[in-house]
This record gives structure tokens, C-alpha cells and sequence, in this order.
């Protein structure tokens, strides 16, 4: 029964002739009234509410949708040597000493020897070499690319325009992620083009940027909230400076990065005092110091959250046991603010993987075919592979552009879902 029901029902029981002892039939009019209206206001307030989730999982619907038109479709294409031709099985089937064979046999002698001293043949494998051989024997060229909607409705007309164009040009249907993509460094060309140094370089970044961020940030709401005295001064002046640093552009700190860990440090960031001779400044270290700053507030401030929400029972408990501060923090609070503590970290993992601008003022590559080998290595990194691809001509580079979103999507879920089950690990519950 409603709040108008019972007051119905109230004011049913006493004649109207006789009102309610201590209040007229006008007061429980515009009691009655005050209630629809609070009833009226919360229903508004609900339908809003369901109605920004329904256009946020629209525009979300039409991102995917968007991305997924791109990723996929017909491609028309030809080539300068017919791959059949090259050997009485596909090609795809030969072992690699075969297809080595079959790239000495169709290229200049000098660029083989040329291939074999910038890596051995002996030490490449089937994928490597597949690839060399399409690239410089086969030479396929893209003709014309179709969105997935367009393949998927209007295929018969597809197929009468490459017939008509494109006489003798292959129509397949093909999928723009696939493993050669992820395996395959990056291209000039587009048929060859894949996203394993950048994506390889994301993951050195965003393992570094959490290994440099997370300790300092834990530490440092440890502090504030165990040990700093909140009424103090410079405790106060910390405690804003942090929110505040929270809302910072993040061109700015890439601006910071440049000055001070490009440039002011770049003997440390470029391995220098290590004994590294051919790098610059301009490394993952560098790119994981700067993330690291970027990150650092947020990391903060959900880890003094998670540590505010441990109760203070917890404490006295372990104070009545005998222990010291540091032990009560070490076996008590902080695996209770554990589950926080992570999601925090989820959070900022989420919003460093996918940042452009301080990468760019950095310095990661815009081309580079080199997987990093160590922190003092030149990078490039996803988002940055994403944006040059986006801003070519070319239309297949549009295409490559959304596997490629795909692909960094995909692994920030994974990396979100494996956080999100060690917090469910280390849940507990009260």
C-alpha cells in the first residue's frame, strides 16, 4: 500500500465532519498533495536515470557496431605473381626451408643477401618468412575495400563491380585481425602492416607504469591516513594538491616528462650510466615515469578510500593483542583494503593504457619495426599506432586502424578481468 493509500485509509477512518485531532481537512489535503508530488518527483528522477543508461549502452552499441564495420568486409585484390604458381600446394602449408627457397628463387640475389644478414633465415620462423615471401614475391594490392554492412547486404553488387572493374581481381571476405596481424611488426604498407612492437610496447609501458605507481601511491595513503595528522598544515596543503593533481590535462604531464625525464635525466632514462650507447631519452623508462605521475593521484585517492573504509575495530582489536602501528597496518588493514586498493589500480591502469597525448610529447615512434628489448628501448605503443593509422589516406589503413582498437580493447579487458578477480580473491566478508 502507497503513502496516499494509508493516508486515504487514515483519513477514511475519521468522518469528514470531524477532523483528525490537531489538524483540519485542509492540512491532510496538502499532506496528500505533498506526497503525490514527492512520488511524482522520484519517478521523474528514475525514468531520467534509466534513460541516460539506455543512450550511454546506444552510443557504446554504435562505437562497436562502428568499429566492427571496419574490421571486417570484402576486399578485391590482386597480385604481381600468382601464389599457386609458386609451388603445387598452398603456400601457407610449405615448411620455411621451402619458402626460403622460393624467395632465393624470385628476388634479386642482393636483397636476399641483404634480408639474411639483417636476421638469418635459420633464425626466422614460418610466419616471418610467409610474410617475405607475399611481400616481395606475390605482391598483393588492395584494389577496394567494403565495410562489414556492405558485404553482408550487398554482396551480388559487390561481386558485379569487382567483375566489372577489377577483371581477374580475388573477392574474399576478410577479417582484419587475424594472427599474422598481431605477430607482424609494423609496415609502410598496409597488406603488411601488424601491431606487435606497439603492442608489445604497451604492455612493457603499462607493466612498468603499475610497478613504479602502485607502491608510491599505496605508500603514500598509508601515510595520510595512518600516520599524517589530518589538522596539520602541510597535511591539508598535501591532501588538496593530490585532488587537485587528479584533474591535471594529461598534456601536462607530458610536458613535465619531457623536461624532466627526457631531457633533465636522460643519462637514466637512456641506460647511459648503464652502459647503453645507442638510445636517447626518449624510452619506455621515460614513458613509465611520466604514466606513473599521471596515474599516481588516482591511485591515491582510491587506496585512502579503501583504507577510510576498513573499520576502526580492526585496529583496536589488534592494538589489544599487543601489536605495533606498522603490524596492525601490515595484517590487518591493508589485506582488508586490498579489494580497493585494486580497483583503484584497475582505474588507472585503464586510463594509462589509453593515453596519447604524453606518449607524443614524450617521444614514442610514430614507425618503428624493432620490438623494446629493455626499459632504455625505443617505443611506440597502441594508441599512438592507432592515431598514424587513422590520419593516412589510405582507406585499408582505416581498416587496420579498427582491428587494431579491437585488439587494444580486448586487452584491457583481459587485464581489467584478471584485476578484477585477484580483488575477488581478497574480498572478504564481514
Amino acid at each position: 500500500m502507497s503513502d496516499v493509500d494509508k493516508l486515504d485509509a487514515s483519513t477514511r477512518a475519521v468522518p469528514p465532519s470531524q477532523p483528525r485531532a490537531g489538524r483540519s481537512s485542509a492540512d491532510m489535503d496538502l499532506l496528500r498533495m505533498k506526497v503525490r508530488n514527492r512520488q511524482m518527483a522520484a519517478s521523474i528522477v528514475r525514468v531520467v536515470f534509466f534513460s541516460s543508461i539506455l543512450v550511454a549502452l546506444a552510443a557504446l552499441l554504435v562505437l562497436v557496431l562502428t568499429i566492427a564495420n571496419r574490421a571486417f568486409g570484402y576486399v578485391a585484390t590482386t597480385y604481381k605473381v600468382d601464389p599457386d604458381t609458386l609451388a603445387p600446394m598452398p603456400l601457407e602449408e610449405l615448411e620455411v626451408n621451402q619458402l626460403t627457397a622460393i624467395l632465393g628463387n624470385n628476388i634479386n640475389t642482393n636483397v636476399f643477401r641483404r634480408l639474411d644478414r639483417e636476421k638469418p633465415f635459420a633464425e626466422r620462423d614460418k610466419a616471418d618468412v610467409l610474410a617475405l615471401v607475399y611481400e616481395r614475391v606475390v605482391q598483393p594490392k588492395i584494389n577496394e575495400t567494403w565495410g562489414l554492412f556492405d558485404s553482408l547486404f550487398y554482396a551480388d553488387r559487390i561481386r558485379a563491380t569487382v567483375a566489372e572493374k577489377y577483371p581477374g581481381a580475388e573477392l574474399i571476405f576478410r577479417s582484419w585481425i587475424s594472427s599474422s596481424f598481431i605477430s607482424s611488426p609494423m609496415s609502410s604498407q598496409p597488406e603488411y602492416a601488424g601491431i606487435r612492437t606497439a603492442l608489445l610496447g604497451s604492455l612493457a609501458m603499462i607493466a612498468l607504469t603499475m610497478l613504479i605507481a602502485v607502491p608510491l601511491g599505496v605508500g603514500a595513503a598509508i601515510y595520510l591516513e595512518e600516520y599524517a595528522n589530518a589538522k596539520n598544515r602541510i597535511n591539508q596543503i598535501i591532501q588538496t594538491n593530490i585532488y587537485n593533481l587528479a584533474g591535471v590535462p594529461s598534456i601536462i604531464y607530458g610536458i613535465l616528462g619531457l623536461a624532466v625525464f627526457v631531457r633533465g635525466l636522460e643519462s637514466v632514462t637512456s641506460g647511459a650510466v648503464f652502459g647503453v650507447t645507442d638510445s636517447n631519452g626518449r624510452t619506455i623508462l621515460s614513458a613509465s615515469l611520466t604514466m606513473a605521475l599521471l596515474v599516481l593521484p588516482l591511485v591515491i585517492i582510491n587506496a585512502q578510500e579503501a583504507i577510510k573504509a576498513v573499520p576502526y575495530s580492526f585496529r583496536e582489536a589488534s592494538y589489544g593483542l599487543g601489536a605495533t602501528k606498522w603490524q596492525t597496518i601490515l595484517n590487518h588493514v591493508l589485506p582488508t583494503a586490498l579489494p580497493g586498493i585494486l580497483t583503484g589500480t584497475i582505474l588507472a591502469m585503464s586510463r594509462a593504457i589509453g593515453e596519447t597525448a604524453p606518449l607524443i610529447v614524450v617521444g614514442a615512434s610514430t614507425f618503428i619495426v624493432n620490438d623494446p628489448s629493455s626499459p632504455f628501448s625505443k617505443f611506440t605503443a597502441m594508441p599512438i599506432l592507432i592515431y598514424n593509422w587513422t590520419a593516412r589516406p589510405q582507406e585499408t589503413f582505416r581498416h587496420i586502424a579498427a582491428a587494431a582498437i579491437i585488439v587494444l580493447m580486448v586487452v584491457l579487458i583481459l587485464l581489467n578481468m584478471t584485476a578484477i578477480l585477484l580483488r575477488n580473491r581478497f574480498r572478504q566478508v564481514y
